[in-house]
């Protein structure tokens, strides 16, 4: 399937759906050091390179924000204390609305532990904590995260049209998942 970035939104931070963590696993916020937990993760679902070079993003993007990454970045650990998911209840500058909202950001399961039903868990964690500081919240993707892109639609996002790719990747999506997205 052909990459193009996308974007979807979500107007309230009411009723976020819940699911619990399998057994086994459990959540956690971020610690001072666990930087490389989250480049570690975020490498090994091709996100980056290799650790290295998440690293070196995760320092210029988070680096001088690490008192808000305590509050805001979750983790998952497995039944041996290893950091295996990661995602971030961050915020941003939703493009052409010009206003702070929340943002889902930097969702990664290592491979070995996805499709253990982990990512619902994760999300409902992270919109949580979103709910706290924000009213709405968006969050960026690509066509051939169309899996991620489904559970997000059901957890109320809707796409957000910002350029007129937009219109080609909701396309893709929508024939990939066999489901009508866009009205």
């Amino acid at each position: 399937m052909k990459r193009i970035s996308l974007s979807m939104v979500r107007e309230d931070l009411l009723d976020i759906p819940q699911y619990p963590l399998p057994a086994g696993f459990r959540l956690r916020l971020f610690e001072k050091g666990d930087e490389h937990h989250w480049a570690r993760v975020e490498a090994s679902v091709d996100e980056f390179e290799n650790k290295e070079s998440a690293l070196e993003h995760f320092h210029k993007e988070f680096g001088p924000y690490i008192d808000e990454m305590i509050n805001r970045c979750v983790f998952i650990e497995n039944e041996h204390g290893e950091v295996i998911g990661t995602t971030t209840a961050w915020y941003g500058n939703l493009k052409d609305v010009g206003e702070i909202v929340g943002r889902i950001h930097w969702v990664g399961i290592v491979p070995a532990y996805q499709g253990k039903k982990l990512s619902k868990p994760l999300l409902s964690a992270a919109m949580n904590i979103l709910a706290n500081y924000h009213s709405k919240a968006y969050l960026t993707s690509q066509t051939t995260s169309y899996q991620a892109i489904n559970m997000y639609l059901n957890y109320g996002f809707k796409p957000f049209i910002t350029a007129p790719s937009c219109h080609e990747a909701w396309s893709l999506v929508e024939d990939t998942l066999d489901r009508k997205i866009v009205k």
